[in-house]
């Protein structure tokens, strides 16, 4: 039995297999109808969630699964004090498959080693988000036709960002990938991520300008700054709007730009590059859908 809790656990092989199923099912959908029929998704999440939640819940109705769970921490026993590990013992007894959120970094892993099901992590906290990098990466593939000789901007919160970290991890995998990094400085990314980039010789450049950086980029990487892993309000007010992408500050950006958002968007990107054919952040979410059925086949052991 096996379950996904950081991307590093995906061998190159492995995510070219998943790519490869997704592109399938998007092509054959009916081939995967009934893949999952008689097998059980919970979806165990402890923090709210609109894309990532109902994407799973879709995945495993769309290959002929049932789906079960909770939606918020009030409306589960850990309101009353139940650990993670006894919740993990306890759905392992109703479900086939388990997908978890939860506020704390590490709870889908402690869930994994007491859960006698597969577990995926579904974002714990500011440190991963697995899927959500699937999902990115099936996008970049399908809009760049491959990984390698990117060079990939990240701009927002890098500093608590999951799904930057796990993207970063997932892309420094592939030849002469260049990381532009750029955030206020409050918010830059975390030190242990910047230091392993140097010593594996990633050329890294950061910087607070946006549209400086711009005419460089293969890839747009927006994110919101998230008020939730803020403790002060004053200091989220002060930076929330340090970033909003314009269609003027795109302005010198290449005409095969892709802007991805792993959303939800607040006011990061203006509505009018919606229309602009070098957005991909909803195409994000159509893929992610296809990405999970792909993971919860592979988890599930399904030919």
């Amino acid at each position: 039995m096996r379950s996904l809790i950081d991307i590093a656990e995906l061998s190159l092989q492995e995510i070219d297999s998943l790519i490869a199923t997704a592109n399938d099912i998007i092509d054959n959908p009916k081939k995967y109808a009934d893949k999952c029929r008689g097998k059980k998704l919970a979806t165990l999440f402890f923090e709210p969630s609109t894309r990532t939640r109902l994407s799973f819940e879709a995945a495993m109705y769309e290959l002929g699964g049932n789906v079960l769970g909770f939606s918020e921490a009030q409306s589960s026993s850990a309101a009353k004090g139940e650990s993670i590990a006894d919740t993990a013992k306890t759905v392992s007894c109703y479900a086939d498959i388990i997908a978890m959120r939860h506020p704390k970094e590490g709870a889908p892993l402690v869930a994994s080693m007491n859960a006698s099901i597969p577990v995926i992590n579904a974002g714990d906290g500011g440190h991963n988000h697995p899927t959500q990098t699937l999902a990115d990466l099936l996008t970049i593939k399908r809009e760049k036709g491959s990984f390698d000789n990117l060079t990939v901007g990240l701009c927002g919160d890098l500093k608590f960002g999951r799904t930057v970290h796990s993207l970063i991890n997932a892309l420094r995998r592939y030849k002469n990938v260049k990381f532009v990094l750029i955030s206020p400085t409050e918010l830059r990314i975390p030190e242990y991520i910047r230091e392993s980039l140097k010593k594996d010789n990633f050329e890294v450049v950061e910087t607070t300008d946006l549209e400086a950086a711009m005419s460089d980029l293969d890839i747009l990487y927006m994110t919101r700054v998230q008020r939730e892993r803020f403790f002060n309000e004053e200091e989220y007010l002060r930076l929330k709007d340090s970033y909003i992408l314009t269609t003027e500050k795109l302005a010198n950006a290449k005409q095969d730009l892709s802007i991805l958002h792993p959303l939800p968007r607040v006011n990061e990107i203006s509505v009018a590059i919606d229309n602009d054919p070098r957005a991909c952040y909803f195409k994000q979410v159509l893929n992610g859908k296809y990405m999970r059925m792909a993971l919860i086949l592979m988890l599930l052991g399904v030919e």
